[in-house]
């Protein structure tokens, strides 16, 4: 029968079904040490990964399985020991799967020991010692990684186009398009716009994401397996790297050069770098909705699903979860830091600094995972109030308009934008807003100002005035959504397919994109 993995089970959360025991030390690069020489107790846990890099042991077991059959394909393992061999890892699967799996913490510092040690308890300690026949941890973790990033792509990918999908949808409501209300500068007011432009402006913003993310896929789709630890394959003929690659779901074949290819950790970087960006968005779009929900502003009301209370006041709804989406876009920013430092004063090929990769990559996913949902639930459940929003508009984010008349009647824009800015002082020393100034008061302005001025004076003229691609005008509005329902067509084919991604372990292709 087939082994059903828990869908979309994280990576993380896997591992930690794993159960730890006691025994004796074998490690797998102890030949040149004598009986009595290895690492000292604290060394022992300082050099250990198992706490974290237990993340990839599903990845490391599909590597493991395509590796076993290349190594058949040449020559190096029988079909009988192939045979067996991917037998033995599919019962190690099975284990770390159904949470029964057990670390032997005195010999598995990493999840290749730990999956190899296994291995040989099931299937002999001659059959597993075969496996690693060319293959070093350098080229392994290299494609543990990518294999388990690509995983994380694919599900990341499709909650950014969620994302995407429920802004456009929000937008594209009658209510959304209606709704006027204020256009801020510098936290100023200043020109009026619609609900649905707001929506959208964030929904280009995380559009650009998602094709910071697809680069990112494109350029991780390259297997590095059979890259040894740093000089090449002796066994490998340059048709069975490209055979594992394809096996392994690497679209864009095997890596080029084995020296960089145990060493690029380009990919995680660019990954961190894609959410550090992503993660300001967010924030951007969560600070703007937090101000627009407090009592002061009341342009907005929170859902349930979203908010949380206050363990004191009874009256508070607080919007914890934008609190939050702002707040995580430091922790991804940080982890972005975090891998462009390490990698940027490393000499060539693997060093064991890169062992600090993981918990940043492993940690941005998570959080991501958690975040794109939450943020399309509260846009979702986001209710608006367009009354509230109409009355904050004020006659003075319509001086614009009042200097674009004078340019129609063939005054330089230059001089336009001075008298409005005297018309609106001098409304300020009389007490009234532009709109209620008289059109003598208007004329010792400038001559050019005739009885039809009046007409500046509405907010929903002043929209539709807009009516250049990307502006406020109804038709601009409809062309943006048509432009994003496009560009959402488009995406429908980024990121890893779900053949791909399933190598690590299966994805719900009844799941809609």
């Amino acid at each position: 029968a087939m082994l059903r993995v828990p869908r979309r089970l994280p990576g993380l959360f896997l591992a930690a079904r794993g159960h730890h025991r006691r025994g004796m030390a074998t490690k797998l690069w102890g030949g040149a040490f004598g009986a009595n020489e290895g690492p000292d107790p604290v060394m022992e846990k300082f050099n250990a990964s198992i706490g974290f890099d237990k993340a990839l042991c599903l990845a490391d077991i599909a590597g493991s399985e395509a590796y076993a059959r290349a190594l058949g394909r040449c020559g190096v393992l029988s079909e009988a020991e192939v045979t067996a061999m991917v037998a033995g890892l599919g019962e190690v699967k099975r284990e770390w799967v159904t949470g029964t799996f057990e670390i032997v913490e005195a010999s598995d510092e990493d999840i290749h020991t730990a999956n190899e040690r296994r291995l040989g308890e099931l299937k002999g300690k001659d059959l597993a010692g075969r496996l690693h026949t060319g293959r070093s941890r350098n080229d392994q973790v290299a494609t543990d990684l990518r294999l388990w990033l690509r995983r994380e792509m694919y599900e990341i990918t499709r909650h950014l186009r969620r994302l995407i999908q429920v802004a456009r949808d929000v937008a594209a409501r009658d209510e959304s398009l209606d709704a006027a209300m204020p256009g801020y500068t510098h936290l100023q007011r200043a020109q009026p716009i619609r609900w649905s432009h707001f929506v959208l402006s964030h929904a280009w913003a995380w559009t650009r994401d998602a094709e910071r993310l697809q680069a990112a896929f494109l350029r991780s789709d390259k297997c590095p397996l059979g890259s040894g630890a740093l000089a090449g394959h002796p066994f490998f003929s340059s048709e069975d790297r490209e055979r594992l690659a394809k096996d392994l779901g690497f679209e864009g074949g095997p890596t080029e050069n084995s020296l960089d290819s145990v060493a690029d950790r380009d990919f995680c970087v660019d990954f961190a770098q894609f959410a550090a960006l992503l993660g300001a968005h967010l924030a951007r779009w969560s600070e703007d909705l937090i101000i627009y929900g407090s009592a002061e502003f009341g342009f907005v009301k929170f859902g349930a699903q979203y908010s949380t209370g206050s363990s004191l006041m009874p009256q508070k709804r607080n919007p914890d979860a934008l609190e939050l989406l702002r707040g995580k876009s430091a922790r991804l920013q940080a982890a972005s830091a975090q891998l462009l430092a390490l990698v940027s004063k490393l000499p060539s090929a693997y060093n064991k600094d890169l062992q600090e990769d993981k918990e940043a990559v492993f940690d941005v996913a998570k959080t991501l995972n958690l975040a794109l949902p939450v943020a399309a639930g509260v846009l979702r459940t986001l209710a608006i109030d367009p009354e509230k929003m109409r009355s904050a508009l004020v006659p003075a984010m319509l001086a614009t308009d009042l200097a674009e008349y004078l340019v129609k009647k063939g005054v330089p824009f230059r001089e336009t934008h001075h008298v409005a800015g005297r018309a609106v002082r001098l409304a300020e020393d009389q007490g009234k807003t532009i709109a209620d100034l008289s059109l003598d008061d208007l004329q010792t302005l400038h001559p050019k100002f005739q009885a039809d001025v009046k007409a500046v004076f509405d907010f929903d003229a002043s929209l539709e005035a807009r009516d250049a691609d990307g502006g406020t005008s109804l038709r601009a509005q409809r062309a943006q959504l048509h432009k994003l329902d496009d560009w959402l067509n488009n995406a429908a084919t980024f990121g890893p397919s779900p053949q791909s991604a399933s190598i690590v372990y299966p994805v719900d292709d009844d799941d809609d994109a």
